[in-house]
């Protein structure tokens, strides 16, 4: 087990009456990529500021690794940490142009000043920024923003990235570079830690999920392990060429027929009333099954064999985005303001 970073003991944080942040227990190894994850005013962002030290809690503690030190309470830590980048919530910046603006950031973190300049170079050409750089923030439109956001949280390359909603008002291709830069830190062994809304994001590059609701944590693990409370799984099978309208329906009964031992045949009927469906639009098959890792193999065993001459299967996967969308669904739904709760027989409590 690698050591952990960063550790959250029972933090509270309220606003008058108002509990935001109740009693969360967390814990961050070094180098894992950690996705928060709730509704909004579920206690994320505020959770971020109290680890950035904008806000202080009302009780329990935040304790974390610098410099290769012992776990230290963070009330004792200096406030300028050279280890860890923060993007808060939306950025707001002085009317500074681009450059002066990552300057001075690079300053305060104490970034070598002989290499500043490259490192400001370099991170503007990757998030196409070069253009702007003796630009005034002003003139940024949300997104470019958004970016340069981004880029100040990562300038001084700490070991720690925390993230608050990093992928907000960004343009497709733009969250798939800011994606393909996460996994770079990945790779570099970066602990990163992302509150965000967005499950698609989340489920690409996140290690484990912290499900957030009512300022508790509901559930933390991988995507995979939550998957576990759900109802049901599912498959998507794409096939190379679509379906013959006329030979679905008996094609469809005859595949229910052969795979019935792997299939969900008490399927909730909210999700679906039959466990195999059709989509013309995709030309693919959508399997509810009992969610054992074997009887994946047996069903795609059983559709590449035994029904060659019907269809030729190009892909076959186990979506993590709509798992962990049917995860949250369920938990959030199931979740109360007043403590833990029970979800198919596993108690989720506010810890791991």
């Amino acid at each position: 087990m690698t050591e952990t970073i960063i550790k959250l003991e029972n933090l509270t944080k309220k606003f008058g009456n108002f509990t935001a942040v109740n009693s969360v227990n967390l814990e961050v190894r070094r180098g894992e990529t950690i996705g928060l994850v709730g509704p909004n005013g579920a206690g994320k962002t505020t959770v971020i500021k109290m680890i950035a030290k904008i806000l202080r809690p009302n009780s329990g503690k935040i304790l974390i690794r610098t410099n290769h030190s012992d776990l230290q309470d963070l009330r004792n830590v200096s406030s300028t940490i050279s280890q860890i980048g923060f993007l808060i919530d939306i950025p707001n910046f002085y009317n500074m142009t681009a450059y002066q603006l990552l300057k001075y950031f690079g300053k305060i973190q104490r970034y070598p000043k002989d290499k500043l300049d490259n490192r400001i170079d370099e991170l503007l050409a990757f998030f196409k920024l070069s253009e702007w750089k003796f630009e005034r923030v002003r003139n940024f439109s949300k997104g470019m923003t958004q970016k340069l956001g981004i880029i100040q949280a990562i300038l001084h390359d700490p070991d720690i990235i925390i993230l608050d909603e990093p992928q907000t008002g960004l343009d497709p291709l733009a969250r798939i570079e800011i994606r393909k830069y996460l996994r770079e830190l990945q790779s570099l062994g970066k602990t990163i830690f992302i509150a965000s809304h967005m499950l698609y994001e989340i489920s690409e590059i996140c290690d484990k999920i912290a499900l957030i609701n009512y300022g508790k944590i509901i559930g933390f693990d991988t995507v995979e392990n939550l998957a576990l409370t759900l109802k049901t799984s599912e498959l998507n099978c794409l096939l190379l060429e679509p379906l013959d309208a006329e030979k679905i329906l008996p094609l469809l009964n005859r595949i229910d027929e052969r795979l019935s031992p792997f299939l969900d045949q008490n399927l909730d009927p909210k999700i679906s009333k039959i466990p195999i469906l059709y989509n013309p639009e995709h030309q693919g098959l959508k399997l509810y099954f009992n969610g054992k890792n074997e009887s994946k193999g047996e069903i795609l065993k059983i559709l590449v064999n035994e029904f060659e001459s019907d269809f030729t299967v190009i892909s076959f996967t186990q979506p993590k985005t709509s798992q962990l969308e049917r995860v949250y669904s369920q938990m959030v739904e199931d979740s109360t303001p007043e403590g833990p709760i029970k979800l198919k027989g596993v108690d989720i409590k506010n810890e791991k």
